[in-house]
């Protein structure tokens, strides 16, 4: 235990000082004439009481000066949740509309994606769309109402989607990624690569080259290839050399058992912190009352009486 203000302890002395008078003291002696009395009793035990309750008022005042004095203690360290920021990198090019299931391969990629939000509550997330360009769609944040609203709005589907995002381009894509996430100093960084095909930007050792850059800024990349064909080899080596792993869903099921085993992968961190000082008034403001109470309760008669 510490204390805000330890110079007021030293007004301590004034309770003690007071103390010892009260114990030493020789006044409040009254003679009483009693009939056919021989010897007087002294009343040591009434004395001893008396005494006792009349210091409570010293104590009164010494744990008033402790209150002041402003009593401090650690709490317990606390569990935090270590955040991870996860980006969302999704292929809205034009074979995304091709059936799977009841839907479209987007279609199913979103649901998943908004099922995945509320497996990891708390984690901050960043949703980015891409074909031949890209587009930021969501910054990465731990609000993630607009994720929810998101799907009807780049659904390759749409009439007016634009169609500068008909082709695709997966290098390109990550290092817009990449970017959002070193601008992040808390937490760990993560993609997540939803696509249906394979780009040519990856090609010449480029799937490599980011894949390094992923490697020294502790970026892991899982990847989603939803499509029957084999997973494309330059997102197999980015996905694998940043540490992740790369799924290819036959159904939409199966999509969402992903997501459910990327969850399980990248488990949420707990990190303790530092234990924090806290007030610590509870048992002196206890004792205090008690001390009141005491002498509240002697003043219905335990007290000299000297007439």
């Amino acid at each position: 235990m510490s204390f805000t203000n330890p110079y007021l302890l030293n007004l301590l002395i004034l309770p003690v000082v007071l103390m010892g008078w009260q114990w030493r003291r020789r006044g409040r002696r009254v003679v009483l004439p009693f009939d056919h009395s021989s010897r007087q009793e002294r009343g040591k035990g009434w004395w001893f009481a008396l005494t006792t309750l009349e210091n409570a008022w010293p104590l009164l005042m010494a744990i008033a000066i402790i209150i002041c004095a402003g009593p401090t203690r650690f709490g317990q360290p606390q569990s935090k949740r270590s955040l991870t920021n996860i980006e969302f990198c999704v292929d809205v090019s034009g074979s995304m509309t091709a059936n799977f299931g009841d839907g479209t391969r987007y279609d199913a990629s979103m649901k998943a994606i908004n099922q995945f939000l509320d497996y990891r509550e708390g984690d901050a997330y960043g949703l980015t769309f891409f074909g031949s360009e890209v587009l930021h769609w969501v910054p990465l944040t731990t609000d993630v109402s607009a994720f929810r609203c998101a799907p009807p709005f780049m659904n390759p589907s749409n009439p007016h989607h634009p169609r500068w995002m008909q082709g695709t381009q997966i290098g390109k894509a990550l290092m817009a990624c990449k970017e959002k996430l070193i601008e992040r100093e808390e937490g760990d960084k993560m993609i997540i690569l939803v696509s249906d095909g394979s780009s040519f930007d990856l090609h010449g050792g480029k799937d490599l080259e980011i894949a390094k850059m992923f490697k020294q800024h502790d970026i892991v990349v899982f990847g989603i290839h939803i499509d029957d064909s084999d997973v494309p080899e330059e997102v197999a080596n980015i996905v694998g050399l940043s540490g992740g792993e790369v799924f290819s869903p036959g159904d939409p099921g199966s999509l969402e058992v992903v997501f459910k085993r990327i969850d399980e992968m990248q488990e949420t961190k707990l990190e303790k912190t530092t234990a924090e000082m806290m007030d610590f008034y509870e048992p002196f403001c206890v004792i205090g009352l008690i001390f009141v109470g005491l002498v509240g309760f002697s003043n219905l008669g335990l007290r000299y009486t000297p007439w």
